[in-house]
């Protein structure tokens, strides 16, 4: 049978258990194990399985995803999110639509702490959407506020996503996390200006804060918020600052948000054994997800290494078809946003990885930025229709005041911010590798 065929079977027998509702790991490393025992016998799909399992015990940087996860669960429930939005509160109240600004900021700063998407979500849609719609605000674009801005913590660092990424395209994980700093902060940027220039031309959809509610926050309190929200800034400055000058390792680093965020949260007086114990079960199960994926992503990786399945679709796509290496980047990119409408992004790195991330390197294209474009094509695939991850998300979590078919309209411009974003991005790799640049000279 030709290898093109083995691949492809690999991959539709995979889709298939995934849509029958199997857990992720467990159809990637079903197919992988069961080609290696078909195509190399009982001893080759024994040694596949069991050299993944040795190869990710013994990835020292993988020690860095419970400390990350760690310090974002302390942030978070230790309730040091809820100073963040009463900053942006009392500080942005004074514009129209400046609480849904404030939200994009507080999202940014939850990604800073976090790495996760969904913690964003959590927060963003406990805390900032019913006080949003307490204020009168427009239900439709403030549901698509928390959406957009939750997507960012895949893409600012300290992002998990981008961890597994450097892990299994073997790229330094600092400079993916440098990479992703300005189109991350560019993405917010451009979702605040959207919402300053929707709500000026509207002023209903984001009411200015009343003035004899803003003129109760003595000016005192309003520095202490201040200081509030410089915290998670100190968190990562603490943390990151030592590892780009290279005076400490990553999982070093690592090591020193948890502690910096663990000693916060005591300080503060928000820790307490029921809330450690909390943070220490969260960290645990997610931990344990994201490591049987990477071993099952390991497994799939060596059974195409094996075939050679990269050179031979590499062969398909620009020597038979004729194809510019910019089409079949734009092919992938499009890929990406299907299997985003049922697929989270962790699912959709796993599955792809072992075919896209070495034919990207065979034609040309720069596997530190191409990180990036994944990570954004993640975001836009979160957000797009039918079955968006965060469209479901905002259901469960939203007030029964918001029906899904709002959920849909609210996040139509949002998309095509991002959309924005992603084309700039393309077009100007130096977004993205500017500052991984000029960090590490290269």
């Amino acid at each position: 049978m030709p290898y093109e065929l083995i691949a492809l079977l690999m991959f539709s027998t995979m889709m298939v258990m995934l849509f029958t509702g199997q857990r992720v790991f467990g159809a990637i490393g079903f197919v992988a194990v069961i080609a290696a025992f078909l195509l190399w016998g009982d001893r080759g799909g024994y040694d596949l399985g069991f050299a993944a399992a040795i190869k990710l015990m013994r990835w020292y940087p993988l020690l860095t995803l419970p400390m990350f996860i760690f310090m974002g669960y302390v942030m978070s429930e230790s309730k040091i999110a809820d100073d963040l939005y009463k900053m942006f509160h009392v500080w942005f109240g004074g514009i129209s639509g400046g609480l849904a600004i404030g939200t994009i900021g507080l999202m940014v700063l939850i990604s800073a702490m976090n790495g996760l998407s969904v913690a964003g979500m959590a927060i963003g849609a406990t805390i900032a959407l019913p006080e949003l719609l307490k204020r009168n605000y427009d239900k439709i674009m403030v549901t698509g506020v928390i959406q957009a801005g939750s997507s960012l913590g895949i893409l600012v660092p300290p992002s998990v996503v981008l961890v597994l990424y450097s892990m299994i395209a073997r790229q330094p994980v600092g400079q993916l996390w440098l990479a992703g700093v300005v189109p991350g902060l560019l993405m917010a940027a451009l979702f605040i200006v959207y919402i300053y220039v929707r709500c000026q031309m509207n002023l209903a959809l984001g009411p200015v804060l009343p003035k004899e509610e803003r003129d109760a926050v003595p000016t005192g309190e309003k520095l202490r918020l201040l200081a509030a929200g410089i915290l998670p800034v100190v968190i990562f400055a603490v943390m990151m600052v030592p590892f780009v000058r290279g005076y400490t390792s990553l999982v070093e680093s690592s090591a020193i948000g948890a502690l910096a965020a663990l000693t916060a949260a005591v300080l503060k007086r928000r820790m307490s054994w029921r809330v450690f114990e909390t943070c220490l079960r969260q960290t645990l199960g997610v931990t344990c997800m994201f490591m049987w994926i990477i071993l099952a992503a390991l497994a799939f990786g060596a059974v195409f290494d094996g075939l050679g399945a990269v050179k031979a679709i590499e062969n398909l796509f620009t020597e038979q078809l004729g194809l510019n290496p910019w089409v079949i980047l734009i092919l992938m990119q499009l890929s990406f946003l299907v299997m985003g409408t049922f697929l989270d992004d962790t699912a959709m790195l796993v599955i792809v990885a072992p075919l896209y991330v070495p034919l990207v390197g065979e034609l040309g294209f720069n596997l530190i930025w191409y990180g990036v474009l994944y990570t954004i094509t993640c975001q836009i695939a979160y957000m797009t229709p039918p079955f968006g991850y965060n469209l479901f998300l905002m259901r469960a979590m939203a007030p029964p005041e918001i029906g899904i078919k709002d959920i849909y309209r609210s996040i139509v411009p949002f998309v095509g911010v991002m959309a924005v974003a992603l084309a700039l991005v393309m077009a100007f790799p130096q977004i993205a590798l500017w500052l991984p640049d000029l960090v590490y000279g290269n």
